[in-house]
């Protein structure tokens, strides 16, 4: 028997967004997994319309916006629940080559230690270009960032390596391992939570693999960003707040004593970047969210369930 895989989707107000990835999922070569739609607190009915659509899916209904960890964490208590041997989230604005899931599941299969494992990520409007070749994080600086980013994939990037963390565009795990270390942390709500989740399995002494024979192809940006340039540019302000938040989080929980100094100073002068930024450019909105973020990314902490 196959080891069997639950295809996490969440889904809020965008059905055809959702409805194009279900449709690219149809032609994967892996049988052995079903797709579980979390409708989270849509209220354009999409969430109906997709299981119209799709009758094979399995949709889970949220009668609120829990965000992508409240609703990612839905999916996972399902699965856990019912005995799917992986999950994977995968972000609902992608596109998967048939055999991306295979590779995921061949390679975990002979490889027990390693708990989580990303795909290599594309841009959906140029799917020559890397959106993601693998995830890193500066301990020193207290940054995460990942390689390749709009570069074509050349060598360094089409070998299976070990990451520092893995993207939640297309996070890819062992039910087992979640039993060990618990979900997503539910009020983070978005951003930086596959980070923290990447690092409570390696706690554990599980490695985190980048595998690029698996490959995703993604829109980028679908849920945070205007179609239209207003006053405060693209962005909705609230992407700030969280983003500075668990940024400050993710440093208080993770940074050592002896990186402290280093990572203090780096971080202050980024975020006094980021604030002179949005004064000169006279974005108030961005600048009150982005203060509002630091103050609790500095009083409060992450918590879970």
């Amino acid at each position: 028997m196959q080891a069997s895989v639950a295809i996490i989707l969440v889904n809020w107000n965008s059905f055809d967004v959702t409805n194009d990835c279900i449709q690219s999922l149809k032609n994967i070569d892996y049988k052995a997994h079903r797709v579980l739609v979390v409708d989270n607190g849509s209220i354009d009915g999409s969430g109906e319309k997709l299981l119209t659509t799709h009758p094979e899916i399995i949709l889970i209904k949220s009668e609120t916006n829990q965000g992508f960890t409240g609703g990612n964490n839905l999916g996972f208590q399902y699965a856990i629940k019912n005995g799917f041997t992986y999950s994977i989230m995968l972000n609902n604005d992608t596109f998967v080559e048939p055999d991306f899931l295979t590779h995921l599941v061949q390679y975990m299969e002979k490889h027990p230690n390693t708990g989580a494992i990303q795909s290599r990520i594309h841009y959906n409007h140029d799917r020559s270009i890397l959106w993601n070749g693998g995830s890193y994080y500066s301990n020193w600086f207290g940054f995460a960032y990942t390689k390749g980013i709009n570069q074509k994939p050349s060598k360094p990037y089409l070998q299976i390596k070990e990451v520092d963390w893995v993207t939640g565009c297309s996070f890819f795990v062992r039910n087992a391992v979640l039993a060990e270390t618990g979900l997503l942390a539910q009020n983070m709500f978005i951003y930086s939570e596959d980070v923290d989740l990447s690092f409570r399995i390696k706690a554990l002494g599980y490695s985190l693999i980048y595998h690029p024979d698996s490959v995703v192809y993604h829109i980028a940006g679908m849920s945070n960003k205007s179609k239209t340039k207003g006053k405060e540019g693209f962005l909705n302000p609230i992407v700030h707040y969280l983003n500075f938040r668990n940024r400050i989080w993710l440093l208080k929980r993770y940074t050592k004593w002896y990186q402290a100094p280093t990572v203090l100073i780096c971080n202050i002068f980024y975020f006094s970047l980021i604030l002179g930024y949005f004064a000169a450019r006279l974005r108030l909105e961005k600048l009150k969210a982005t203060l509002k973020g630091i103050r609790d990314g500095i009083s409060l902490s992450i918590k879970y369930d």
